[in-house]
């Protein structure tokens, strides 16, 4: 039976849950403003889809994380984020800091989806769960927002409007159904590079704009797929402008570079569209290909 958050337990003896993290696409990234700590404000539609890593957690009788992954390859050391937000976990709360993590890593790394995020978010979920809840919902938010701007949206995980630095979540209620065709080259991206090498050109308006079209009763996806990152990434790597081509030659409404790339989706209005268009790109050899949907923590 599940639990709160989703959560599973395993049939071990020990105290040991699993969890689901899912990827997350940006329909919408518009940079407002830079902070003085170097911080970008930005507004963002977030969704989270259906392309999920798999977080199990045991308590052990030692001291520290013992970290195993499979699937795409990570650090197991502190280099990786889950390991840190364990380490975050126990100081804030002065509970035992031993426990064994294994990933099952199924998003793309350094691909603009948020895997990584993701997966801290979800870490923070299962160990305030196995331990009877020592943190409240507010207190995760603040150790989350202290390990990456993207973490606080993953605690949530329905669409959200973002504003601030990405801390600032406003759920969306009416989201549309589609589903996602996304497609993964074999390229990693730093997010910290782009933000670096973004030319400011300030969005203003941007807020009321967005709200207006999210309150619509007929939201027209490609009227908001728009993203200030992707012409950075895009003029180093062009492979995304041919494969947003390709997805809407193949019956997207629209398509876009999620995050900081180079990740690349298209959003379809049936099953059956995205399905066909799956197979497509499959067979153009670009990378990685997803087919997926929104997706909600039960």
């Amino acid at each position: 039976m599940a639990t709160a958050y989703g959560l599973l337990p395993m049939p071990m003896g020990a105290r040991s849950y699993t969890i689901e993290a899912p990827a997350k696409l940006n329909i919408r990234l518009k940079i407002t403003g830079r902070r003085p700590d170097g911080y970008h404000e930005l507004v963002s539609i977030m969704t989270p889809v259906s392309l999920l890593d798999v977080i199990e957690v045991r308590e052990n009788r030692g001291e520290g994380v013992e970290l195993t992954a499979s699937g795409y390859p990570v650090p197991l050391d502190d280099g990786n984020i889950v390991v840190r937000a364990a380490q975050s976990f126990s100081a804030t709360t002065g509970l035992p800091s031993g426990v064994s993590i294994k990933i099952t890593k199924n998003i793309p790394v350094a691909a603009g989806m948020g895997g990584g995020s993701s997966d801290a978010a979800a870490t923070l979920l299962i160990l305030n769960e196995i331990y009877s809840k020592p943190l409240s919902m507010n207190d995760l938010r603040v150790l989350a927002l202290r390990l990456g701007a993207d973490v606080p949206f993953f605690l949530v995980c329905t669409p959200c409007l973002v504003t601030g630095i990405g801390e600032i979540l406003e759920p969306v209620e009416r989201w549309p159904e589609f589903w996602y065709v996304i497609v993964t080259p074999p390229i990693q991206v730093s997010t910290a590079w782009v933000y670096q090498n973004y030319r400011m050109k300030l969005t203003t308006g941007e807020y009321p704009f967005i709200k207006k079209a999210l309150e619509s009763a007929s939201l027209v996806i490609s009227q908001v797929l728009e993203n200030d990152l992707e012409a950075v990434t895009s003029a180093i790597f062009p492979i995304i402008d041919r494969i947003k081509r390709l997805l809407v030659e193949n019956g997207a409404e629209g398509a876009l570079m999620s995050g900081s790339g180079p990740s690349v989706f298209g959003a379809f209005g049936s099953v059956e569209l995205a399905e066909s268009a799956k197979k497509h790109l499959l067979e153009q050899e670009l990378g990685d290909v997803f087919m997926v949907k929104s997706w909600k923590r039960g």
